[in-house]
């Protein structure tokens, strides 16, 4: 039985684009959380002030209204290509920051343009590498794919986070910045490797419908238009893509954008303790990625995201009670299993419950629910002035079991019954 399950678990890497995906998706992760937590950290020092770091925060999720079109242009284009394309974009941005820091002309207000910047384009490369999976995977391996996949983010936030520490304290954020840069670079190498570049191939299509497209000029926007009616007439695209905005603007400013004012404000600590905080949340999410890769067959996907999902927001309301890192850093590992082992189906169901010539789109869509993180940490920074984290978390945390307690309600037919499209195993 051992030896099937890890026969199972791997099968993905017998197909080329897969592995060379995952170590391209493993590099810019590693950089994503090195450049997240270096800027984090020195805009909250530099500036002294909580709403400062939710507003950094909120910056890297600007671009997510653009998530869609990048989906058009994936499905257009090629989701390789557009992949490609963004993470050059990342590495000449680190590299402009990199040289600011060898010159010591970095400042705040220079740290919230490169974000800004970095957040028109940032928030969609999940979807583009989901895009990109789903392209090459056989349907059957899907679940384990997106697992092995997830382990890409999880596993950098260990690393990335303690080497980004470690790297800052010891040489600098000048030095610090050029192992970011060659992380993105690498990225962009191997992802070039990925995929073979093709256009995804069109359904044949009757000669009346071939008239019809003839006679009406396809743009992106029609295509844009067409991938969120197809969401919309969905019933189980169009709640899962609210449980996902939902997970976004009430857990995950908590778990990632909040974590350094924890770190300092409520705990007393310093850059160390954020960089192990940190890598605890992100050692109970590889856990969790490990867990799905080898039994996540087993589960049904909407139950999966729904039973997982408020399990996450249950283990957030106990950690916003925690007061020192000792109690926090255990809850943090579980918190970090319980939101792998939630977010794992959403894709997964995402991608075998639609029609493959607008996964793209779809998954475009999928990443504008990270715009929930806006709204969320630009809430949380007067909530927390007014009330204090531990209020503030707590409400975030119970409104947001209540809200996937009335999805699962509401889509029954579809997410919570055995028999449903969004349960087949």
């Amino acid at each position: 039985m051992s030896e099937v399950s890890r026969v199972s678990a791997l099968a993905p890497f017998r197909i080329r684009s897969f592995r060379f995906q995952w170590p391209a998706d493993l590099a810019a992760s590693w950089a994503f959380e090195m450049e997240m937590l270096i800027l984090g950290w020195y805009v909250l020092v530099e500036t002294k002030s909580v709403l400062m770091l939710t507003i950094f925060a909120s910056l890297q999720y600007i671009g997510t209204l653009l998530s869609p079109m990048f989906g058009v242009m994936g499905d257009r284009i090629g989701h390789r290509n557009v992949l490609c394309a963004m993470r050059a974009f990342y590495a000449v941005l680190a590299s402009l920051l990199m040289a600011l820091a060898f010159m010591d002309a970095v400042t705040p207000p220079v740290v919230l343009v490169i974000a800004a910047l970095l957040g028109l384009v940032r928030p969609s490369d999940i979807g583009m590498r989901t895009a990109l999976v789903g392209e090459s995977m056989p349907p059957a391996q899907l679940m384990g794919a997106m697992s092995i996949q997830r382990t890409t983010q999880d596993s950098a936030r260990i690393a990335g986070a303690l080497t980004g520490a470690g790297l800052v304290a010891m040489l600098g954020m000048a030095l610090a910045y050029t192992a970011v840069v060659a992380f993105y670079v690498l990225s962009f190498v191997l992802t070039w490797q990925a995929g073979s570049g093709r256009v995804p191939q069109k359904r044949e299509q009757k000669p009346e419908q071939k008239r019809e497209t003839a006679a009406a000029k396809v743009t992106p926007w029609r295509e844009l238009r067409e991938g969120a009616a197809y969401v919309w007439h969905a019933p189980q695209l169009r709640a899962t893509m609210l449980l996902a905005f939902l997970l976004n603007l009430t857990a995950f400013p908590l778990f990632n954008g909040l974590m350094p004012y924890v770190a300092k404000a409520v705990y007393g600590a310093d850059q160390t303790t954020l960089g192990t905080m940190v890598a605890a949340a992100a050692t109970g999410a590889l856990t969790g990625s490990i867990i799905m890769t080898r039994y996540g067959g087993l589960f049904r996907p909407a139950r999966a995201m729904l039973g997982f999902g408020a399990a996450w927001l249950a283990v957030l309301l106990i950690f916003a009670q925690t007061t020192h890192p000792t109690a926090g850093i255990p809850v943090l590992v579980l918190g970090g299993m319980m939101q792998t082992m939630g977010l794992i189906p959403i894709n997964a169901l995402l991608l075998r419950t639609s029609d493959q010539r607008y996964r793209g789109r779809i998954m475009g869509i999928r990443m504008m629910a990270i715009y929930g993180n806006l709204p969320g940490l630009l809430l949380a920074g007067p909530l927390i002035a007014a009330w204090g984290y531990a209020a503030m978390a707590s409400l975030y945390c119970l409104f947001g079991i209540a809200v996937i307690a009335l999805i699962g309600w509401c889509w029954r037919e579809h997410l919570w019954l055995g028999g449903a499209e969004a349960n087949r195993r």
